[in-house]
C-alpha cells in the first residue's frame, strides 16, 4: 500500500488539494468456505494487505473517482441518485456503498477520492469487500453519520448484492471491518455473534501461492451454488421445519431427501454440511493448540470444495497435492474458489523445502510460477494519520 503515491496522484488530480486517507484490508479465512450465506460459521482474519484511500467532500453532489491501479478507464463521476449509476464496475462498488448509507437514511455530499491498494486481484482475498470496507468506514467518518460495524459491514455486502451482482455472504466485509492484530474471529453468521480466537501459531508460517487464475464470481457459478443450498434446504425444511439454513441440517437430514433433490443439490449441500463441522473442530483444535487438526481440516475443506461443491480447478488441486507431498501440515483453496490461492499452515523446518518445490512443480505443469504471500494478521478498517 503506496500512500505516498495515493496522495501524489490526490494532489495532482484535485488542485493540489488534500484529504483524509483511510484503508481497510483483504482477508484470509482459515476455514469456512460458502458457509456464510448458509446461517453458518466462519474462521476470518484480516491481513497486511489492504485498500486505501484518499477522500475530500468537494461541495457538490457529483463523486470524482481515481482508481491508481488501472492503466486504463481508471476515472469515474457519478452522482449519487440511483440513476447516475456509473459504467465502470470498479465504480460500482464506490456508488452502492454510497446508496446504501442514503438508503439507510444518511446524508452524504459529493467527494474527490483517489484510491489504490496491494490487495491481490482475484485472488480469493476479497479485494472488491476491502474497497467497500474502505469506502463505508471513510464517509461515516468525514459525514459523522454514526452507523455501527455491524451496519458498516452490511453496507459492504448490500453493495455486492444490489450493485455489483453478487449474492455474497457477510464474512469479508466483516472480517474487513472487524479485522484485529493476531486473531482470527469465529463468526456466526446468521447472528453475527463473533468471538476473537489468538492465533499465533509458534513454528508455523501461514502462506499463501496464488495461481495466478483470475476467478469471476459475478459470471452466475457462485449464484448458482447458493440456488443449490437454499433448495436443499427448503427440501429438508419440509420434514423438519426447525432448519432455516444448511447450518441447521444433519447428514441425517440430508439422506432423507436425497432422492427428491438431483445429484447436484445434494453434493452441494453435504458438502456445507461436512465444512460447519469442519469449523467446529478447528476451533475445539485451537484452544487445545493442536495444529495438526487444524491442518487435517483444511485438507478435508479442499477436497470438498474440489469434488463436492466443485468450485477448485487444475492449478488449485495440484498445488494442493503438492502440499501433501511435501508434508505441509493443512492446505486448501481459499475463497470463493475457481482460482486464487491456497492457503498453506506449514512447519517452520518444512517452509523453504514446500516453497521451492511447489514453485519447480507448478512452472513444470503450466508454464509459470505461483506467486508467493506471506500473510501476517492485522487490524480493520480505520483512518490513517
Amino acid at each position: 500500500m503506496n500512500i505516498d503515491k495515493i496522495r501524489s496522484a490526490f494532489a495532482k488530480h484535485f488542485d493540489g488539494a488534500t484529504g483524509a486517507v483511510y484503508a481497510s484490508p483483504g482477508r484470509i479465512n482459515l476455514i469456512g468456505e460458502h458457509t456464510d450465506y448458509n446461517g453458518g460459521f466462519v474462521f476470518p482474519g484480516a491481513i497486511d494487505k489492504a485498500m486505501a484511500a484518499e477522500i475530500k467532500p468537494n461541495g457538490t453532489n457529483t463523486i470524482h473517482a481515481y482508481a491508481l491501479d488501472l492503466e486504463a478507464d481508471n476515472y469515474a463521476a457519478f452522482g449519487l441518485e440511483e440513476a447516475d449509476v456509473p459504467k465502470q464496475q470498479w465504480a460500482r462498488y464506490i456508488f452502492g456503498v454510497c446508496r446504501e448509507i442514503i438508503k439507510r437514511g444518511g446524508e452524504i455530499g459529493g467527494f474527490d477520492t483517489v484510491f489504490s491498494g496491494d490487495v491481490p486481484l482475484g485472488a480469493g482475498m476479497s479485494s472488491s469487500a476491502a474497497l467497500e470496507s474502505t469506502f463505508a468506514f471513510a464517509l461515516n467518518d468525514i459525514f459523522s453519520l454514526g452507523i455501527d460495524k455491524f451496519e458498516l459491514a452490511k453496507i459492504g455486502q448490500a453493495t455486492e448484492h444490489n450493485y455489483c451482482g453478487v449474492k455474497c455472504g457477510i464474512m469479508d466485509q466483516f472480517a474487513s471491518i472487524f479485522g484485529k492484530a493476531g486473531s482470527l474471529i469465529l463468526l456466526d453468521c446468521r447472528s453475527l455473534e463473533y468471538k476473537y480466537f489468538p492465533f499465533n501459531p509458534e513454528g508455523y508460517k501461514l502462506v499463501l501461492l496464488n495461481t495466478a487464475v483470475k476467478h469471476e464470481l459475478a459470471d452466475g457459478e457462485y449464484n448458482k451454488r447458493r440456488a443449490s443450498c437454499e433448495r436443499a434446504a427448503a427440501a429438508i425444511r419440509v420434514n423438519h421445519p426447525e432448519v432455516e439454513f444448511l447450518r441447521d441440517a444433519t447428514a441425517e437430514m440430508l439422506e432423507e431427501v436425497k432422492a427428491g433433490i438431483g445429484e447436484e443439490d445434494y453434493l452441494r449441500a453435504k458438502y456445507v454440511i461436512e465444512e460447519v463441522q469442519r469449523v467446529m473442530d478447528v476451533c475445539q483444535a485451537l484452544e487445545k493448540g493442536d495444529y495438526e487438526t487444524v491442518g487435517e481440516r483444511m485438507y478435508g475443506t479442499h477436497h470438498g470444495m474440489s469434488k463436492l461443491y466443485e468450485v477448485s480447478c487444475e492449478e488449485l488441486d495440484f498445488l494442493n497435492d503438492v502440499a501433501r507431498k511435501c508434508g505441509v501440515t493443512g492446505s486448501r483453496v481459499m475463497g470463493g474458489g475457481f482460482g486464487g490461492c491456497t492457503i498453506n499452515l506449514v512447519k517452520e523446518e518444512k517452509y523453504n523445502d514446500f516453497i521451492e518445490e511447489a514453485f519447480t512443480a507448478f512452472k513444470s505443469k503450466f508454464g509459470r510460477e505461483p506467486l508467493l504471500y506471506d500473510v501476517v494478521i492485522s487490524d480493520g478498517a480505520r483512518k490513517l494519520d
